[in-house]
């Protein structure tokens, strides 16, 4: 009796879990959508009320004038290189610290990896300028590279690849050093192809964080044509604070990359934080 009644209730419980789940993404998903609406509506129509969520006359020329005004493919480009080489540093610094913490004996282990995460608490305000008169000194104020630099190691990236590298078993290693394999070679060979869903993970929020980063580039960035598509939009909305429409546009097409990443990525972002929550 009591398990035909588990068997009834369970379901029930699953069918209010999920209805609460798609209210709340529903409820998430609303600014989006007034933004998408409104990109697509003339100036004098964006903040009508009650709200028009499919424009009748679609303006899609709204589209064309915002790279028209403002250099935003220039912040494009930027932005794309910046994002890119960031993301592949830190996930090349984060798996190999990682492999270190995770794999590797040697003395003051567990404590260097203790300090190292210890660093995620301390927000970027505290160093913000300490950090920009060193980069003054060294000359790498006002360019790419020096935005690179200070972002390509992520303690939060370490943690993440080492929850996950924990998870495999050490015999397999051990057998790869028996054959022959250099830790390089595990590195590359054998914990990297495993890895698939913590690498994802880690890529999407490296991603995300570097393309919607405007702190940053705001205050190391001064020249133009070397701006990011946040600080694009800025000037846009500067120079254009009257025409929500275009603003929204503009903020669409910003959008669109992350949207696009997470798409592909999205199984293996769920898988891996998944496991990373339960293994180590």
């Amino acid at each position: 009796m009591a398990d035909s009644k588990v068997g009834v209730t369970s379901p029930i419980k699953m069918f209010f879990v999920y209805v609460a789940l798609i209210i709340m993404a529903c409820v998430m998903l609303v600014p989006f959508v007034w933004m998408i609406s409104s990109s697509l509506k003339l100036e004098k129509d964006v903040f009508a009320f009650p709200i028009q969520w499919i424009p009748e006359d679609p303006q899609w020329s709204n589209y064309q004038v915002i790279w028209e005004k403002v250099p935003l493919l220039t912040g494009f480009f930027n932005t794309t290189k910046l994002t890119v080489c960031t993301t592949i540093l830190q996930l090349v610094t984060s798996s190999f610290a990682a492999y270190a913490f995770a794999k590797l004996e040697f003395k003051g282990r567990d404590t260097i990896f203790m300090m190292y995460v210890l660093t995620i608490a301390i927000p970027w305000q505290v160093y913000m300028v300490p950090q920009f008169i060193m980069m003054t000194n060294v000359g790498l104020t006002d360019s790419h590279l020096g935005i690179i630099l200070m972002h390509a190691f992520t303690a939060t990236g370490v943690f993440l690849m080492r929850q996950f590298f924990m998870g495999v078993p050490t015999e397999l290693l051990e057998a790869a050093r028996i054959d022959g394999l250099s830790e390089y070679g595990i590195w590359a060979k054998l914990m990297l192809p495993l890895s698939k869903p913590a690498i994802a993970t880690l890529c999407i929020t490296s991603f995300t964080f570097e393309w919607n980063d405007f702190m940053g580039p705001l205050i190391y960035l001064s020249t133009t044509n070397k701006k990011t598509i946040q600080l694009m939009l800025r000037m846009f909305n500067t120079q254009y604070s009257s025409n929500y429409a275009q603003i929204m546009a503009a903020a669409t097409v910003a959008l669109i990359p992350v949207l696009i990443l997470f798409v592909f990525l999205q199984r293996y972002f769920v898988e891996g934080i998944a496991t990373s929550g339960i293994k180590g």
